[in-house]
């Protein structure tokens, strides 16, 4: 008997560890009408964080697109779920990698007229040959998308919000700072982190430039703690008169 208990939780562990990591959160039975990206939940504690360092590698099974976003039926390891990207063209039976995630139970296409019991929303999804031989640390996988801005976003309890930030920048240089806002833009994987651009509706088209490892759907309203610093120079153009760094999702 105690044999066969532990055959039973080796194979449960085995598959838990095969599904995608992914910031995980539940669907209040959004429409895919909207624009889905940004109707992604607050990402804050009681959420899996993803793993920005995992890529998984799919293969395209069927693809379905609206006018914005495609639906992909993709197969990882043996296994099929399905993950929505901004639209694009991909081929079927075509090999993709992706990072990161928001899962969304539940999800309604009032296009196609089906529920999704679960989907991936992913923002970072590219062909390996964008990438190859590229030779330049500096190039993003893909272009930026842009999310429509925010009116109002609701800050996390000890979060700052972005006008406040900015109008008082001289008292947080240097400082870790925590801000909540809309992601209205994010450039993936350049010089080995992600650019997220937050948007909180506090100032008119007050923008703040976060960098992080971690993958952040473009529209999900987040939760972000990092150092804030004034006047940065990467080089190549990346120059800041504010930036907030190294940020992770709380």
């Amino acid at each position: 008997m105690k044999i066969f208990t532990f055959i039973l939780l080796v194979l449960a562990l085995s598959a838990c560890n095969s599904k995608p990591k992914v910031i995980e959160a539940e669907s209040d039975g959004a429409k895919s009408d909207a624009p889905i990206f940004q109707e992604a939940p607050l990402v804050q504690g009681g959420n899996t964080p993803a793993t920005p360092q995992e890529e998984h590698t799919v293969v395209v099974e069927e693809a379905m697109n609206t006018e914005r976003y495609s639906y992909l039926r993709v197969k990882e390891n043996g296994q099929e779920f399905w993950i929505a990207i901004s639209r694009r063209d991909v081929k079927i039976g075509g090999t993709y990698n992706y990072r990161g995630g928001l899962l969304k139970k539940n999800f309604q296409s009032q296009e196609f007229n089906r529920v999704f019991e679960t989907i991936y929303l992913v923002s970072d999804f590219r062909d390996p040959a964008e990438s190859a031989g590229s030779g330049s640390a500096m190039t993003s996988t893909q272009p930026a998308a842009v999310a429509e801005p925010p009116t109002s976003v609701t800050p996390a309890a000890g979060a700052i919000k972005i006008s406040e930030l900015i109008a008082n920048r001289a008292k947080y240089d240097g400082k870790v700072v925590k801000v909540t806002g809309k992601c209205v833009k994010v450039n993936n994987m350049i010089m080995g982190r992600n650019w997220i651009h937050l948007q909180d509706g506090s100032g008119k088209n007050l923008d703040l430039t976060v960098t992080s490892t971690e993958s952040v759907p473009l529209g999900a309203i987040v939760t972000l703690e990092g150092t804030f610093g004034l006047n940065k120079d990467f080089g190549a153009g990346y120059r800041y008169d504010y930036i907030v760094e190294g940020a992770v999702l709380k």
